[in-house]
């Protein structure tokens, strides 16, 4: 009845293996927040880095307007983020483009632009990035970070991490 090809299938084995670590991770929980009282708009302001270290694979994607939901001109795709240590995401921002990901291994520290202090996040955590949310991230650790990320992209030209 359904014909799946290998990349659908594979785009539904990635997410099926981030759930599975998701849910038995006995650490996973929401990434780390910015502080109440650290809270502030504009406290940072855009830095312009270029991306160090990175590396962004999509596993898969649906093209949302060819979907029951009939969201025109949306993409859900499924990636996978591999920053080396020293690595830099640049600023970037979610406001048009939603995502949740999961730390699959490493810690990495944001620096949001709505707050005071860096927030650091780590192996285990699962993180929503939405409308709001713009920042830079980078690895200060030794060890190699794997995010598994699920957003919803409008412009195919769109290659922000």
């Amino acid at each position: 009845m359904f014909k799946r090809n290998e990349k659908t299938r594979a785009l539904w084995q990635g997410f099926a293996l981030a759930c599975v670590i998701a849910a038995s991770a006995a650490t996973t929980a929401f990434a780390g927040e910015c502080p109440a009282d650290k809270m502030k708009v504009n406290a940072r302001e855009e830095v312009k880095l270029k991306a160090v270290g990175v590396s962004d694979v999509t596993l898969g994607s649906i093209d949302l307007e060819k979907q029951p939901a009939n969201i025109k001109g949306r993409e859900l795709r499924f990636r996978k983020l591999t920053i080396e240590p020293g690595g830099i995401v640049p600023w970037h921002s979610h406001d048009d483009r939603p995502c949740a990901d999961l730390r699959a291994a490493g810690e990495i520290v944001e620096y949001a632009s709505n707050c005071l202090e860096p927030i650091l996040h780590k192996a285990g955590e699962i993180r929503p990035e939405v409308f709001g949310t713009v920042a830079l991230v980078k690895n200060l650790g030794t060890q190699t970070v794997i995010l598994y990320v699920g957003d919803v992209r409008k412009d195919p030209d769109d290659h922000h991490m």
